[in-house]
């Protein structure tokens, strides 16, 4: 199955240079079908150029928080000398959503062809 996302232009370009392989998101009912094996389409905010990736795992937690000790920050899009807080995902999601739906981490590979 092929699924459709957007993304911002920072964590766009991470997945592109391979700093990040895991995409956080809300656990809602359309991500709980996203299943290994399964393609995302990545699609940038901001200049709307798309990349394709397969899903490699799939991971879910309560909360972000969880999330964040669970993986090392560079698998999450940061560099050595950021910091990783769980709390740059609120500029994303609400406390309340967070709490409604817990979350998921898709750990993912860029396809070989992975540019449309």
């Amino acid at each position: 199955m092929i699924f459709e996302m957007n993304l911002s232009p920072v964590p766009f370009n991470e997945i592109i240079t391979r700093r990040k392989d895991v995409e956080m998101r809300l656990l809602t009912e359309e991500r709980k079908k996203i299943k290994i094996g399964d393609e995302i389409v990545f699609t940038n905010t901001s200049t709307h150029k798309k990349i394709k990736s397969v899903v490699t795992n799939l991971r879910t937690f309560k909360t972000f928080k969880e999330l964040y000790m669970n993986y090392p920050k560079s698998r999450l899009g940061y560099m050595d000398n950021e910091v990783a807080d769980y709390k740059d995902m609120y500029q994303y999601y609400s406390e309340e959503n967070i709490s409604r739906f817990g979350v998921i981490a898709i750990e993912i590979k860029l396809c070989d062809d992975f540019t449309y």
